[in-house]
């Protein structure tokens, strides 16, 4: 009595064990599949930029002499006319003195011969020659000014110093010689290039009166706070690459970025009612994307799919689908078309967050 008690018990766990087993078996065998969707998206087309100040100029010497005083250090902030540079003036001083001591001379002589020529004692012809002696000594006087004054080397505008080229205290400097250069980085200019299928979306959102605000990715991917608008457009496309130039200006307020960084632009790019699949869904045959479908038999059928955009991890597509269609994302290399399979459905958001968290790992 106690054997058939125990065979009955056995019996019971294999059968268990088996229907363990088939259950199983079938949950393996599911595949996932997901609902493509169809909704307005937003994604950002990426361009490598170069960063440049607003106003970036050299500052260069005006006049021959010995560097006498430098008043700044590279990297120094400095106001619209401050003094940076004094070339030794003592040549230009004693120039300008001799053509003021010419003026003085000039004015004496005009001032007699004019009283002169009040009494009828000389002619109007002689005061008229005396007064373009004095014209003429105010003039080599100006002259002898704009002269003195190029020994000082003021910041035409508020800026930041670069680095000094080569020019100590002392250094002989000749006319035009560059001692350094100032940046305006209050405003910064940011160009990059885009190809001409890309401006013409541009052109058309421009053209509906909606300015192009974009974003900079800077060397340590992080974006900088300021958004930027697109403002200028390069006349003509490079014939060569294809590409046209765009400028982008964007406030600075904290001078974080300089002239010459480099970055990425950030352009936005809206689809309208865009339909969607996850990239993963897809395959390639002689360079021709497809998707597998599920049908109501649950048999697999592949159709052919138009790729318009790529998104991180989805693509904006053309394709016989629409949001009831079901497609297969996984063992795309374990079916054929007429297969008839298991499906175990998600939602096209969970599959696009579980690749973004694998991606995070």
């Amino acid at each position: 009595m106690r054997v058939k008690i125990f065979l009955m018990g056995l019996t019971m766990i294999f059968f268990s064990a088996c229907k363990r087993e088939k259950h199983i078996k079938e949950e393996s065998g599911k595949y996932q599949v997901t609902n493509p969707v169809q909704r307005d998206t937003t994604f950002f087309n990426e361009y490598v930029c170069q960063i440049k100040s607003i106003q970036h100029i050299e500052l260069r010497a005006l006049e021959r002499g010995y560097l006498q005083k430098i008043y700044v250090d590279e990297g120094q902030t400095v106001k619209k006319g401050q003094l940076l540079f004094q070339i030794m003036p003592l040549i230009y001083k004693a120039e300008m003195q001799k053509a003021k001591a010419e003026v003085d001379f000039a004015e004496i002589e005009y001032k007699n011969t004019k009283s002169l020529a009040d009494n009828n004692i000389v002619s109007a012809n002689e005061l008229a020659m005396v007064k373009a002696k004095l014209d003429k000594a105010n003039a080599e006087l100006a002259l002898a000014k704009v002269h003195f004054d190029f020994t000082e080397i003021r910041a035409p505008f508020d800026g930041i110093i670069g680095r000094f080229n080569d020019v100590r205290l002392g250094s002989l400097v000749e006319e035009g010689d560059l001692l350094t250069t100032l940046s305006d980085n209050s405003k910064m200019w940011v160009y990059f290039n885009v190809p001409e299928a890309e401006y013409l979306g541009y052109a058309k959102s421009k053209n509906a009166g909606k300015p192009v605000q974009v974003r900079l990715k800077m060397a340590n991917n992080e974006l900088f706070s300021q958004p930027g608008i697109i403002e200028t457009i390069e006349s003509d496309f490079n014939n060569e690459t294809g590409n046209i130039a765009f400028r982008a200006t964007f406030d600075n307020p904290g001078k974080l970025i300089r002239h010459g960084q480099t970055g990425n632009i950030l352009m936005p790019v809206v689809l309208k009612k865009a339909l969607l699949i996850p990239q993963k869904a897809t395959f390639e045959v002689l360079d021709k994307k497809y998707v597998f479908v599920i049908d109501q038999d649950h048999r697999v059928r592949s159709i052919p799919v138009k790729v318009e955009h790529e998104i991180p991890n989805i693509y904006a597509v053309k394709a016989e689908l629409d949001a009831s269609s079901i497609v297969l994302i996984d063992g795309l290399r374990k079916v054929r078309n007429g297969d008839r399979v298991e499906y175990q459905k998600k939602t096209f958001d969970s599959v696009i967050k579980e690749i973004q968290n694998l991606q995070a790992e």
